[in-house]
């Protein structure tokens, strides 16, 4: 991205930027379409090259929080499967069976 807008601010249009990229970074470069759709948010006046924030879930469900509602619910029902604990937290399956076997240790459910 700042090799984008360095090109950009020197006045390269799009399609050259991405030539020269493709000559130094070969298979590694970005696609013509993002080289133009960088160009354009330069153009709108963006300064940081960072990625926007999103909205939305948090990267990870294995937050202490989450992780300490399975340990109680478990232990406070033995009879609770890996579905009722989807329904009940809202997160998924892959979610809840990575913290029940690999930070909670827990090998049948």
């Amino acid at each position: 991205r700042a090799v984008i807008k360095f090109l950009f601010l020197e006045g390269v249009a799009p399609k050259e930027i991405h030539e020269r990229l493709l000559k130094v970074y070969k298979d590694s470069s970005p696609s013509i379409r993002t080289v133009e759709r960088w160009v354009a948010e330069f153009k709108r006046g963006r300064i940081s090259l960072e990625d926007n924030p999103r909205e939305g879930r948090p990267k990870s469900a294995s937050t202490p929080e989450i992780v300490a509602k399975i340990q109680d619910m478990v232990l406070e029902d033995r009879r609770l499967t890996e579905r009722d604990l989807v329904e009940a937290l809202g997160i998924s399956l892959g979610s809840v069976s990575n913290i029940l076997a690999d930070v909670l240790g827990f090998r049948k459910l």
